[in-house]
């Protein structure tokens, strides 16, 4: 089981990484569009705002969220835009000082939670470390977008190892949102760290293997990314090839991904 308090302090250092990209807008800067179709940069701190906001409740009143689960469930498809949509009709001032107000509070109701507790959410119920880890991955990767509208590149950091952990081991759930069966054997999987080093997963001699740099494997889980635009990324086998086409870290259906840039190399 994931630490939950290291965690917690990567979301932290990684919603404040964020929070500098968009401190200083101009306002009209906030209107940029963002690679996600039909969303600007407000839309992606709406977005952040409301699941923070979401997270909260699942945290400190579950049969509030189980109710608020239960009405978005009744528009899968389009509760999760018309939220964002709805929050991005705030002034970018206070919808800045809203997603701060409101991550705050979240960092410091899960750090009062048991770490064993299992905590409701859309998809499965998660511990207090899968939490904040799928709070992180959504912050780096709704960070991304922001970062791509503003043509910042951002340095990766070993954050990213609570991304690339947790893109693994959805593995089976992105199967299952194709209505595929997942393969019954792991896979191997080893990354290349920010720092040079090693992440590595799943059993050393397994015929199934996927290699490349952390920072891509988790731009692919997070479908923040084409497969064609990541050129360390490397499938031995026929079902670590499937699963590169198919992966998603993030609960919910399956999401449209990226359109390749025309600049990968075998664009």
């Amino acid at each position: 089981m994931s630490d939950p308090g290291a965690v917690l302090a990567d979301l932290r250092a990684e919603s404040e990484e964020l929070d500098a990209l968009v401190a200083e807008l101009p306002a009209g800067r906030w209107a940029a569009p963002t690679p996600a179709e039909g969303w600007t940069i407000t839309h992606q701190i709406a977005h952040l705002a409301w699941t923070d906001r979401q997270a909260l409740l699942s945290a400190t009143d579950p049969d509030g969220f189980a109710r608020a689960a239960q009405e978005a469930f009744a528009a899968p498809l389009t509760f999760v835009d018309e939220a964002a949509e709805a929050g991005a009709r705030t002034p970018p001032a206070l919808l800045l000082d809203d997603w701060r107000a409101g991550r705050a509070r979240l960092l410091t109701a899960l750090a009062e939670r048991p770490a064993g507790e299992k905590l409701p959410w859309y998809g499965p119920p998660m511990s207090v470390a899968s939490m904040a880890t799928a709070r992180l991955m959504e912050t780096w990767a709704h960070g991304q977008d922001v970062a791509d509208a503003l043509g910042v590149t951002r340095e990766p950091t070993a954050r990213l190892r609570h991304i690339a952990r947790i893109g693994v081991r959805t593995r089976d759930f992105a199967y299952a949102t194709h209505q595929l069966a997942p393969p019954n054997e792991e896979f191997r999987v080893e990354l290349r760290a920010p720092d040079g080093g090693a992440w590595e997963y799943g059993p050393a001699d397994a015929a199934q293997r996927v290699t490349g740099e952390a920072r891509e494997f988790c731009l692919l889980v997070t479908q923040r990314a084409h497969r064609r635009d990541l050129p360390s990324l490397h499938a031995e086998g026929p079902d670590a090839e499937r699963w590169l086409g198919i992966a998603q870290a993030f609960a919910g259906p399956p999401g449209k991904g990226r359109a390749p840039s025309g600049k990968g190399p075998t664009a």
